[in-house]
C-alpha cells in the first residue's frame, strides 16, 4: 500500500482555507493512501459548540468526499473513500486489506500493519527527540502533526514516520509544509536539533500566522535600547519583513544617550522605520498639572511606562499596526512590567522566553553577522525608569532567578528540592512573587507558548489566595 503524509498547515474555524489545503494535496499526491492532520484538533475551545460552527465542518468533510480520487483520504480519524466518511469505534479500519489502527494516544499493545497517531502536539523547547525517542513500536508507525497556531499553543509539525523495528525513517521540519510518499524500509539519521533555531522558527511562524489570520500587515514596537525589544523587533522583521516594522524610541530624563544610540543602530541594521519621541515633556506636564507633588516613587516610573503605551496605542490604532509587547517570561515571573504600560500589547513573542533565552537567541540571530548590536547584549538590564537603575537592584541575578522559575515553574520541582541549590531566601522570594503577580500576568496580552508548563498555558494559579 503506497503510503503518503502531508503535514499541511491549517487554520481554526476557517473551512474553506482547510479545504483547499487538503483538496490540493490530495489532487498532487499519488498514493493509495493519503494521511492528514486531525482537523478537529486545533484548540477551537468552546467554538465546537456553536452549532453553525458543527455545520461548517460537517459540509466541509461531505465536500471532500466529492473530490474524485481512487485514493482512501484519512484525516485524523475519520476516513473518507469511494465518497463516503467512515468513523471506527474501535479505531481500526481496513484499508487495502492492510489493518490501519488510528489513536490519540499511543499503545505498545496493539496489533496492525500500520498505526496512526492522530492527536497534534503543541510546540515545546527541547522535547520533540523525547516524543520521538518515548514511542517504541512493533508496528510501522506515522505521527503527522499540523502546521498551526492555536492561541498561546503553536503546532509546529515535525511529523515523523518509524517501520516496525523502531527505526527512524522520515522525520519532517517544523513549521514547513511537506507532502511524502513513505518508504517504510528505508531509515534516516534523527535531526540533532538546535533549541535556538527551533524558537526561532517558531516564533517568525507564530507572528505572521497571527498577521494573517487576524488581518494586520504591519507592526508597531516600542525600542528602548534593552535587549528584549531588540530582540522582538528582530523577530518581526524576520517573519513580516523590515518594511512592515515600526520603532519608537520614547526616552525619558533618566534614559541613557547609549540606548538612543544603540537603536538607531539596530534599526540601521535590519533596515526599518524608527522615529523618537521623547517623554518627558508630557510626564513633566502631567507631574505640574495632575500629580502635583514629585516624590520619584512607583507611581512616577509607572507613568513614565502608561505615557509610552499612550504612544504606542495611538500610533497602532491610526496606522492599523497590532502592537508587540516585549516583556520577557522572568520579568512576568516577577511582576516586573507595569499595567497598561509596558505589559500592553496584542501579542508578546517573549512570553515564555526567560531572560536567559533571550540571550541565547540573540546570539543565535547574531550568529553569522551582528544584527542585534553587541551594545545592547553587554549592557547591564535596567528599565531605566529612576537614576542608576538596575534589574539586579531587585532580583537575584538572571541565571539564577531563571533557573529557579525553569525549575518551579517549567518542571514542577518542589521547594524543598530547589533548596539543596538555591538560599532558601531567595527560591522563597521568587516563589512568592510568582504567585503575588499572577493577577498581571491574567490581564496582559497573548503570548506564544514554548514550553509544557507555561504561564501561557498549563500553569493557572490562583489571583486570590493567601498560601504565598
Amino acid at each position: 500500500m503506497k503510503t503518503a503524509i502531508a503535514q499541511i498547515k491549517l487554520r481554526t474555524g476557517d473551512f474553506e482555507y482547510n479545504f483547499k489545503r487538503i483538496s490540493d494535496t490530495i489532487k498532487n499526491t499519488d498514493c493509495d493512501l493519503l494521511i492528514f492532520p486531525n482537523i478537529e484538533d486545533l484548540g477551537c475551545k468552546d467554538l465546537v459548540y456553536d452549532a453553525e460552527f458543527q455545520k461548517a465542518q460537517i459540509n466541509m468533510f461531505e465536500k471532500l468526499t466529492n473530490e474524485q480520487s481512487n485514493k482512501s483520504i484519512l484525516v485524523g480519524d475519520i476516513l473518507i473513500r469511494n465518497g463516503k466518511i467512515k468513523t471506527t469505534d474501535d479505531g481500526f479500519f481496513i484499508i487495502n486489506g492492510k489493518t490501519v489502527y488510528v489513536d490519540e494516544i499511543f499503545r505498545d499493545d496493539v496489533a496492525c500493519d500500520l498505526y496512526v497517531l492522530s492527536k497534534n502536539k503543541y510546540f515545546a523547547m527541547n522535547k520533540s527527540e523525547e516524543f520521538i525517542e518515548s514511542i517504541c513500536t512493533s508496528n510501522n508507525f506515522v505521527y503527522v502533526n499540523a502546521i498551526a497556531m492555536a492561541d498561546s499553543d503553536i503546532f509546529s509539525g515535525g511529523s515523523f514516520v518509524k517501520n516496525k523495528d523502531n527505526e527512524l525513517v522520515t522525520e519532517f521540519p517544523l513549521c514547513e509544509e511537506k507532502t511524502a510518499i513513505i518508504d517504510f524500509e528505508s531509515q534516516t539519521t534523527k535531526h540533532k536539533r538546535n533549541a535556538e533555531a527551533d524558537i526561532f522558527k517558531v516564533l517568525t511562524f507564530a507572528l505572521k500566522e497571527y498577521c494573517e489570520i487576524t488581518g494586520f500587515q504591519k507592526v508597531i514596537v516600542g525600542l528602548s535600547g534593552g535587549i528584549d525589544s531588540a530582540l522582538v523587533t528582530a523577530l518581526a522583521s524576520f517573519a513580516i519583513g523590515a518594511e512592515n516594522v515600526y520603532a519608537i524610541m520614547m526616552p525619558s530624563m533618566y534614559s541613557s544617550e547609549g540606548s538612543v544610540k544603540d537603536s538607531v543602530k539596530l534599526a540601521e541594521n535590519l533596515g526599518i522605520q524608527i522615529e523618537k519621541m521623547p517623554i518627558t515633556p508630557v510626564f513633566e506636564n502631567f507631574m505640574e498639572n495632575i500629580g502635583k507633588d514629585r516624590n520619584g516613587d512607583l507611581a512616577e516610573e509607572n507613568l513614565q511606562a502608561r505615557i509610552r503605551a499612550l504612544i504606542l496605542m495611538f500610533f497602532s490604532n491610526r496606522q492599523n499596526r497590532l502592537l508587540l509587547n516585549t516583556s520577557n517570561k522572568s520579568e512576568s515571573a516577577m511582576g516586573f512590567g507595569t499595567l497598561y504600560g509596558d505589559l500592553a500589547g496584542g501579542l508578546n513573542l517573549l512570553a515564555d522566553l526567560t531572560k536567559t533565552n533571550v540571550y541565547k537567541l540573540c546570539s543565535y540571530i547574531n550568529r553569522e553577522k551582528e544584527i542585534i548590536p553587541q551594545e545592547i547584549i553587554d549592557k547591564a538590564p535596567s528599565a531605566e525608569l529612576r537614576p542608576n537603575q538596575k534589574d539586579s537592584d531587585r532580583l537575584p541575578e538572571y541565571t539564577i532567578l531563571d533557573d529557579i522559575i525553569e525549575m518551579y515553574v517549567e518542571q514542577n520541582i518542589s521547594a524543598e528540592e530547589i533548596y539543596k541549590k538555591y538560599d532558601k531566601k531567595i527560591v522563597d522570594d521568587v516563589i512568592r512573587k510568582i504567585y503575588r503577580n499572577q493577577f498581571k500576568r491574567k490581564q496582559t496580552c497573548l503570548g506564544v507558548r514554548l514550553t509544557e508548563r507555561s504561564f501561557c498555558n498549563g500553569v493557572d494559579l490562583p489571583v486570590i489566595q493567601r498560601f504565598y
